[in-house]
């Protein structure tokens, strides 16, 4: 008798299988992908833009793209692969159009002085926020937020979305040792600014509020309905 391993369907053919029904035209299937991928997808627009209302817009204008190019996806690399790869491209381009007289995403061979000063600030815990899991974790996110972008980008999908770093490194087309160094420095920096072992609530960062995967679905369908009038 097989073992049920056998028996499983592979993520790749589910995914393809899902992709195939929504490029077919049907909208529950795409509401489960956008339900099933909203959290991960605003998380990585947000770890680039460091603004709510951007990521949200980057979402749904992935989600519209991705939508138009469903039909030319083989299931070769995974559909959330994919489509972080789709919110990166995006939110890096917008970043590019409000930042157009800095060289952005600029590669650092090793952590400098001033990089430990910025996440120092005028944000250091006091002991009510350490009690508090909450305020450790608004805590938290200020400094991600501070984070130098390029090590930002790994954290999130590293620690607070738990991509192997086989997956970041797909996702975001750097070597798998470009990752590991990466998020090696975005800890020390976290470590340096937090005094403190940030595995505490690096799970609840960011939390994705049912109202915005709500709000994030509902101007999809409305959108693809507007163009399909």
């Amino acid at each position: 008798m097989p073992s049920s391993s056998h028996l499983a369907t592979p993520p790749q053919s589910a995914d393809l299988v899902l992709a195939q029904r929504i490029a077919a035209g049907d909208q529950a299937a795409l509401k489960t992908l956008m339900r099933r991928h909203n959290q991960t997808l605003f998380r990585t627009a947000r770890s680039i833009l460091r603004d709510d209302f951007a990521a949200e817009e980057v979402v749904q204008e992935a989600y519209l793209l991705a939508y138009r190019s469903l039909h030319d996806f083989r299931g070769e690399a995974k559909l959330s692969t994919w489509l972080i790869r789709i919110v990166v491209n995006l939110a890096i381009r917008r970043k590019h159009r409000q930042n157009r007289d800095g060289a952005l995403f600029a590669d650092v061979t090793e952590t400098s002085h001033e990089e430990v000063g910025d996440m120092d600030g005028s944000h250091s815990r006091t002991p009510e926020a350490a009690a508090a899991n909450s305020e450790l974790r608004r805590l938290l996110e200020s400094h991600i937020d501070r984070l130098p972008d390029l090590y930002r980008e790994v954290f999130v999908l590293r620690a607070v979305e738990e991509l192997s770093v086989e997956e970041t490194a797909a996702a975001l087309e750097l070597a798998e040792a470009t990752v590991r160094t990466r998020y090696f420095r975005a800890r020390h920096l976290l470590s340096a600014g937090l005094a403190k072992d940030i595995d505490i609530a690096v799970g609840d960062a960011f939390a994705f509020a049912g109202s915005r995967c709500d709000r994030i679905v509902a101007v999809v369908l409305d959108r693809l309905q507007q163009q399909t009038a």
